[in-house]
């Protein structure tokens, strides 16, 4: 019997690695390719659903996220926002104002008498030291004759005691009087000379007294009143009634009641502005002049004078006038609308939109109230976007919408006529 010797190592090779020429089982292979087609068509499938849920959820996604966005900017509440700037330098103040004459007075006799005649009506431009009127004063003359009279009367009575008393004298040196008697005449001397002297006075009284027979202007004016008329009894001094009102308009004086708010900007020499209503497009130049240099105690406010050329004779005294005052400041203040103050619990406020038109609600301390505008004193900055008309609804933290664009502050303010 043949005996092959086979080599077990051999043997394992041969049962690990088939040969390759040895054909493969078809029935073995027809169930894994089964499984493949099977996995490809389940991922196909898989593929094909994935990409209609992609193309149909993310197009639904972008909606919703859209239409999120855009009724989240609709619900943002719109406003109308100004910038926060300070006042170009200085004011304008207009305040009500009196008109004065430069100088008015009333006119009154010295003399009592009776109106002999009277020579400038109301409205007549007068000179200086120009006759107005005409006082008879029969008593008067008769003082200042008797008065003359008795002048003459004591110059005879010195002129007599001084020849007595040189008389004296002579004698005296031939022994023929007295010291005394020498004396005696020498005072009576002095007082006739005296006697003279208070004639001479009195003489002189009546004489000035009996200039103011002619009623003269104190000033270059016009007559703003006649008082008495022609026959009228006339009694001098404050105890009588005037006999004229003069006053001098070439020049006008103006007072205004600044308010103590105003106490820094008042200075001497600034420029103002008068305007009348029955004179539209035309203002009248002036300038301060003085100040009363203390505040009603009632009002708090400072009587301020303004001299206004008045040439032409186009302003009257008495009438009714604005006065626009121009007031520098050296740190001009911030100033914002007054509708923009939010008037809460917490105090003042004003709504400022940041960069990303978000509200924040920023306390202020006011300052001036100048009619449409009201200064800020402090809590804003220069710049800043603040809301022109808030409402209570706002509040901090809200987004807002922009509309109707960034409006400039008014930098030169007025104030609210008074």
């Amino acid at each position: 019997m043949h005996t092959e010797n086979r080599n077990p190592e051999s043997e394992q090779i041969n049962l690990a690695v088939p040969p390759e020429n040895v054909p493969s089982d078809p029935n073995h292979d027809q169930p894994q390719a089964s499984r493949r087609r099977r996995y490809l068509i389940i991922a196909v499938v898989a593929a094909g659903l994935g990409v209609g849920l992609i193309s149909g959820i993310v197009p639904r996604l972008r909606a919703q996220s859209s239409l999120a966005a855009t009724v989240q900017e609709v619900a943002r509440p719109v406003v109308t926002v100004t910038n926060a700037n300070r006042s170009a330098g200085g004011i304008e103040l207009i305040l009500p104002g009196d008109v004065h004459a430069f100088e008015e007075t009333r006119i009154y006799a010295r003399a009592d008498g009776y109106l002999l005649r009277w020579h400038s009506d109301i409205g007549a431009k007068v000179d200086f030291g120009q006759v107005l009127a005409e006082i008879d004063t029969p008593e008067l003359d008769q003082e200042l004759n008797q008065s003359r009279a008795a002048l003459t009367q004591a110059q005879a009575n010195l002129s007599l005691a001084r020849s007595s008393a040189d008389r004296w004298q002579g004698l005296l040196q031939d022994r023929a009087v007295s010291q005394q008697e020498v004396e005696e005449k020498a005072g009576a001397r002095a007082a006739r000379a005296a006697d003279v002297q208070a004639a001479e006075a009195a003489v002189l009284r009546l004489e000035k007294l009996a200039s103011f027979k002619e009623i003269r202007a104190p000033f270059a004016g016009t007559i703003t009143r006649r008082l008495v008329d022609t026959g009228a009894l006339v009694h001098a001094g404050g105890s009588g009634s005037a006999l004229f009102e003069l006053a001098q308009t070439d020049t006008l004086r103006v007072h205004v009641n600044v308010p103590q708010a105003y106490l820094r900007d008042i200075s001497v020499g600034a420029p103002a502005q008068v305007r009348v209503a029955e004179y539209p497009g035309r203002s009248f130049l002036g300038k301060i002049v003085r100040t009363s240099g203390a505040f009603d105690a009632v009002t708090r406010t400072l009587l301020t004078e303004i001299e206004v050329p008045n040439v032409d004779g186009a302003l009257f005294p008495g009438i009714n006038v604005d006065v626009q005052l121009s007031l520098a400041q050296a740190n001009p203040p911030l100033v914002v609308p007054g509708t923009s103050i939010l008037i809460r619990s917490e105090g003042p406020q004003v709504a400022v939109v940041d960069a990303h038109d978000v509200i924040r609600l920023h306390k202020v301390q006011l300052g001036r109230d100048l009619g449409q505008s009201v200064e800020i004193v402090d809590g804003l900055s220069d710049g800043a976007r603040i809301v022109t008309k808030p409402n209570d609804t706002l509040f901090d933290g809200l987004p807002v919408q922009i509309g109707g664009g960034t409006q400039p502050a008014k930098l030169a303010p007025r104030l609210a006529r008074r």
